[in-house]
């Protein structure tokens, strides 16, 4: 049978049942490697530095500018530095017994400071795991700098498909999903409701295209029927204030369209907040904004994700977002290898990373693990609504010759990557 066929073969519960859980994940991962120990347990209190190596782990990053005025959505200012903070403190709760102990170095980079210098300051200095909060173009800068240096680079905030294809980089590893993998986990659900018809509608930056081509490849993929596809011309309709006429032609705007669901690419959260609830014809909205695919969310519960939650709230008095999620299994992979392998010598943890026998825990009741054809972790997607969790991805009947963690992205056949 070919592998399309067999990626979107429906076989009702078989993944929930040959896993023993939920549709789409397998069986409840071991919460005693997740770093945080039992309530109680000797181990609850923060372990005392220990003899042996200390292994520094890396964070680069662009602050968050403050918003010019009130904004409720505004992003903190330790967006993905807090993740990779409690990150470190669990690699210290299992380091503890391999007598590893790990340092964070914070790299703010302001407005004009390099990445890739600030990169190879810390390599020579002899860190050897970064974590980067970054665009595409210097995720690859930083890895191209760092190349001969036997280095590990862990992409946190590029969803990029191209950094997983032509642009891969041997030294790169992925925890934040590709755009495939988002739009894939949407297009699943969609088929599962048989809500067939999509109504596309791009925002005008580059990022809102490549969301846009993303969800064309999984339509394509999953057998959905692009019915019509709008550019946004009403500009930055989140920030207007007041009724205008230009609100009043964007309410029309979904006018005469046959369609299930309306697909909005607007990764710059300029305007895709405002299409849900105004449509002409009341029909669900997803993508960007209403019904998103992404990697964490506050209502996500199961699988010890309640303690992750409550363990970050104390620790930063707010909630954890996706990019703190991303940071946090960049660190972790490190300081999990390290334990599995009893020690953090990269020649020895770089290679092992996409090792079969690798498997890092991580709140998705599935241990995770990186494709070694394009080194992007293999996660569940939860899809969301703002206010409650609606489904995980892969959904029930999505199956694969490997996981059904592989019907998510681009499949080892179809990966235009090649290491170099």
């Amino acid at each position: 049978m070919p592998l399309s066929d067999l990626r979107l073969l429906a076989v009702p519960f078989a993944f929930a049942v040959c896993l023993g859980g939920p549709p789409g994940v397998a069986a409840q991962e071991p919460k005693a490697e997740t770093g945080e120990p039992p309530p109680g347990s000797p181990n609850a209190q923060p372990p005392a530095a220990m003899p042996g190596s200390e292994t520094h782990v890396a964070f680069l990053y662009r602050p968050v500018p403050a918003p010019s005025s009130y904004d409720a959505e505004a992003e903190p200012e330790d967006l993905g530095v807090a993740g990779a903070r409690m990150a470190v403190k669990d690699n210290n709760t299992t380091g503890r017994f391999t007598k590893q102990t790990y340092t964070l170095d914070e790299v703010a980079l302001e407005e004009g400071k390099s990445a890739v210098d600030a990169a190879k300051e810390l390599a020579a200095k002899g860190v050897k795991y970064f974590v980067v909060s970054l665009p595409a173009a210097e995720v690859l800068a930083v890895a191209d700098a760092l190349k001969g240096d036997g280095a590990a680079v862990f992409n946190a905030g590029s969803p990029d498909d191209a950094l997983r294809g032509a642009d891969c980089r041997a030294n790169v590893f992925h925890t934040i999903p590709s755009r495939a993998m988002q739009t894939d986990a949407i297009a699943q659900y969609m088929t599962l409701m048989r809500w067939r018809k999509v109504f596309l509608i791009v925002g005008p930056s580059d990022r809102d295209k490549a969301y846009a081509e993303a969800m064309k490849n999984s339509a394509r993929k999953f057998g959905l029927k692009i019915t019509a596809e709008k550019p946004w011309t009403f500009g930055p309709l989140m920030k207007a204030r007041g009724d205008t006429p230009t609100r009043a032609e964007a309410m029309v705007f979904t006018r005469g369209l046959d369609y299930d669901l309306a697909v909005v690419a607007d990764e710059e959260q300029d305007w895709g907040e405002y299409v849900p609830y105004r449509t002409v014809d009341p029909r669900p909205v997803a993508g960007t904004a209403g019904l998103v695919a992404t990697t964490w969310h506050p209502t996500l519960e199961t699988w010890g994700a309640a303690q992750a939650q409550n363990r970050f709230r104390r620790l930063t008095g707010r909630l954890m977002r996706p990019l703190d999620y991303q940071a946090w299994a960049g660190v972790r992979t490190v300081g999990e290898a390290g334990t599995q392998k009893k020690t953090t010598d990269a020649a020895t943890l770089v290679p092992y990373f996409t090792d079969p026998a690798f498997s890092l825990p991580a709140y998705k009741g599935v241990s995770l693990s990186y494709r070694p054809w394009d080194h992007q972790l293999r996660q569940p997607i939860i899809v969301v609504q703002p206010k409650a969790m609606v489904s995980v991805a892969p959904e029930q009947g999505f199956i694969h010759q490997r996981t059904p963690l592989d019907t998510l992205g681009v499949d080892q056949p179809e990966t235009t990557c090649k290491f170099n």
